[in-house]
């Protein structure tokens, strides 16, 4: 008879998702990761496979929950441009939140470029649906002339997520609200 897991598989998984968010994959070590995620060697095998496998469940995770949520904010406005400054100004918000602000989907780009298939798929698709939902909402503000009518929708969105990627870079290193919220701006100054 198969033993009863003795913890919560989601709420270890999240914690996992912190230790990847903060030290990546090479830079975590597996004593750490099972330290925090309070479970022994054999049930991360049990549950997960091994530690490859679990970051990429882990990294999956982060990215679909962090992407709906950030495409909900941005389709949350009737205003195209409300809609595309709120995610701005929640990206800046998360990040000021915490003390040392990091993103696992950052963090595997930063960490693994393109060489590993499984990472750069699931970083494709999520930047691919971020940058499509952009790209519509961008269309939406030229169409109703709340953005330049010369704007590109795909130039603009590229440059609307390199802005967030930038926010929360700039926010772990250290940049004041100020210096955040100037990003902002000059970036919403830059569709109009």
């Amino acid at each position: 008879m198969a033993r009863q897991k003795e913890f919560d598989r989601e709420t270890v998984l999240k914690r996992a998702i912190g230790v990847f968010s903060n030290h990546g994959f090479e830079g975590t070590s597996t004593d750490v990761l099972l330290k925090t995620m309070g479970i022994s060697r054999q049930s991360m095998y049990d549950t997960f496979g091994d530690k490859w496998k679990l970051y990429l469940e882990a990294l999956q995770r982060y990215v679909t929950e962090s992407i709906a949520a950030q495409v909900t904010i941005l389709n949350g406005k009737p205003s195209p441009i409300k809609g595309v400054e709120a995610l701005l100004q929640t990206m800046i918000r998360t990040a000021l939140a915490d003390p040392a602000p990091a993103c696992l989907g950052i963090s595997a780009v930063c960490e693994f470029g393109r060489s590993e298939r499984e990472v750069t798929l699931v970083t494709e698709v999520s930047g691919r649906t971020l940058r499509t939902a952009l790209e519509k909402r961008i269309a939406e503000a030229i169409g109703t002339a709340e953005a330049s009518a010369d704007l590109d929708p795909a130039e603009a969105a590229h440059f609307i997520l390199a802005t967030l990627t930038g926010i929360k870079v700039a926010a772990r290193s250290g940049a004041s609200s100020e210096v955040l919220h100037g990003i902002a701006r000059t970036a919403l100054r830059s569709l109009r």
